[in-house]
């Protein structure tokens, strides 16, 4: 099977269960930048110790997790809350290890915390590109619509903190 299908020639995409739809459109950009945000935290995973490579993958599976539900297809409900947990706990882990922050830091430090802070400001425009599909939506969203949001809104929480665990220096503004 090719993975070339030609069936995007004409400007749409499929969803899961074939509906299709514009490129162009806010589902279609959601779950591409949801994507885009699980390309860049593949980067990180190259740059982080093995401990944080295992977090980092599951992470990832969480974001493909998100994407195909952004793309129409089923998912647990309650896989999204678990995820929510767990990196809240990461958070506080994390929080609970670094200085105190008192000022805005630049995003740099070290190469590894520079990839982390790109990863970080990819999975912020994901976000917002959720929340715009969400917003333009006819219908209500569900309860597993706003779980994705906070999931990945929490994501970059734990990235700009796991870039500063990675920081040689932190500069302020």
């Amino acid at each position: 099977m090719s993975i070339t299908t030609k069936t995007g020639d004409d400007g749409t995409t499929a969803l899961f269960g074939s509906k299709r739809l514009p490129k162009s459109h806010l589902q279609i950009e959601a779950y591409g930048m949801v994507d885009e945000a699980t390309s860049f935290i593949g980067l990180v995973h190259e740059h982080v110790s093995k401990e944080d490579k295992e977090l980092i993958t599951t992470i990832q599976k969480t974001l493909y997790s998100i994407m195909a539900y952004l793309s129409s297809a089923p998912i647990d409900p309650l896989l999204i809350q678990s995820a929510i947990d767990g990196i809240e706990n990461e958070i506080i882990l994390l929080e609970s290890s670094l200085p105190k922050l008192t000022r805005f830091i630049l995003p740099q430090g070290s190469k590894e915390a520079a990839h982390i802070h790109i990863a970080r400001s990819v999975v912020r425009t994901a976000e917002r590109a959720i929340v715009r599909f969400i917003e333009s939506s006819s219908t209500t969203p569900n309860k597993t619509y706003r779980e994705s949001m906070i999931y990945v809104n929490r994501l970059s929480d734990f990235l700009f903190l796991l870039a500063r665990k990675y920081s040689n220096e932190e500069v302020s503004t």
